[in-house]
């Protein structure tokens, strides 16, 4: 019996397994700079309660009652922060020319129902709760800087159509904070300004021309205050090699003694002398002396090295950044606070002249806390959004800078 034919049937290639499409690779949030942040505004509490006490004790009647409001305005910071950190950074642009005028206005109400103390109208009290426009302004000005480098691109380079305009927004808020008088402040977010045009392309000989033009008019304001000639004296006598306790400024001397007495380790928690109505300004401007004082050399290094975690982290968020408007935004915050801080650690070792900015995270005062720490949260969001292992040819510019200043990995 002959069995049926079967037909053979040519084997099939295999179909090649599906491959998924490649999926962009995505960071979180970076957890180094929000460890940092946590750390200095958390820690701050501890240090301005003993730095307080004494002063709170005598006008309060209570050593507790500047705690308790530091603890309120630290706790409606990380609530900001959280919010902020979620928020997609591209939604600011659509509001930061508002945001600006706003701080304009504010600025200009300081001077009709601004809060005047020791000779300044630096603030504007709505109830219980107050704000320092100069803060909201710093920031307003920053963020609409960065909107326009990323809209304009390289209109920056051209001096009538878009170098002037930018110059225009830095030369209004730097006068009405100035007038203020706050000629720390106003100084300080004239030198974020320029240093943000340069970064946003702006042709170098532009920005010379205009520091040629402005420091001198910066330079005379300075010497119509009689206690900011002696401030500055006082420091060129320091540089040159003149230092004497009897022209050292009291609040300085004080300041430095507090170093003084803590040594390496400090003398413990809470067991500061200085903060016994010695140091003035204790639990605002000098908080970093009685820092010293009580946790010592270690205590004051650890401090600066949180901050100098923001700064490495902030400026790698900003090389990672997915447009120019993140890159520009994470250093304008980035650098906003970390300058603050060291300025503020240099005033307090007698290392730059004497100024009234706080220690960002760390001094007693809501506006810098607050305002402050919703601008890590968007430093933060920019992170969430960054390219994790970007290949070298994808680090792309800051804004519209030449082929000379290209990467901002070179910043850091």
């Amino acid at each position: 019996m002959i069995g049926r034919e079967r037909t053979i049937q040519p084997m099939q290639p295999a179909s090649p397994p599906s491959v998924p499409a490649p999926q962009k690779i995505r960071n979180h949030i970076d957890f180094a700079t929000l460890v940092g942040l946590l750390a200095l505004m958390l820690l701050s509490l501890g240090i301005v309660y003993s730095a307080s006490s004494t002063f709170s004790m005598r006008k309060y009647e209570d050593s507790e009652w500047l705690l308790m409001s530091h603890t309120i305005k630290v706790a409606i910071a990380l609530v900001l922060l959280f919010v902020t950190m979620r928020i997609d950074y591209h939604r600011y642009m659509k509001f930061t020319k508002l945001a600006l005028v706003g701080a304009v206005l504010l600025l200009l109400a300081t001077f009709g129902a601004g809060v005047v103390a020791k000779g300044a109208a630096r603030w504007i009290r709505f109830g219980y709760f107050g704000i320092q426009p100069s803060e909201f302004a710093k920031y307003a000005l920053m963020f609409h800087l960065c909107t326009l480098f990323a809209t304009k691109g390289e209109m920056v380079r051209d001096f009538k159509k878009g170098f002037v305009p930018m110059m225009i927004w830095v030369g209004v808020v730097t006068g009405l904070v100035m007038v203020q008088p706050n000629f720390s402040m106003g100084t300080m977010i004239f030198l974020l300004g320029i240093a943000m045009v340069y970064i946003g392309g702006a042709r170098i000989q532009h920005l010379l021309l205009t520091l040629a033009s402005l420091l001198p008019l910066m330079g005379a304001y300075l010497m119509t205050a009689p206690y900011r000639v002696s401030r500055l004296q006082n420091y060129l006598d320091s540089v040159m090699g003149e230092f004497s306790l009897k022209n050292t400024p009291y609040q300085l001397l004080q300041g430095i003694i507090a170093f003084g007495r803590g040594g390496i380790f400090g003398v413990g928690p809470g067991e500061s002398r200085q903060r016994d109505g010695f140091l003035p300004e204790a639990h605002t401007d000098f908080v970093f002396s009685i820092l010293g004082e009580e946790y010592g050399f270690v205590g004051t290094i650890f401090f600066m090295l949180l901050f100098l975690l923001i700064l490495y982290r902030g400026y790698r968020i900003a090389r990672f950044a997915p447009d120019a408007f993140g890159r520009n935004l994470a250093i304008a915050i980035t650098s906003a606070v970390t300058l603050y801080a060291v300025i503020n650690a240099g005033v307090t070792l007698g290392l730059l002249p004497t100024t009234g900015l706080p220690m960002p995270f760390v001094s007693f005062g809501g506006s810098s806390m607050v305002l402050s720490a919703a601008a890590v949260g968007v430093l933060l969001n920019i992170s969430s959004q960054t390219d994790l292992h970007p290949r070298a040819s994808q680090v792309p510019v800051v804004g519209a800078v030449n082929a000379g200043r290209s990467a901002v990995g070179k910043v850091y």
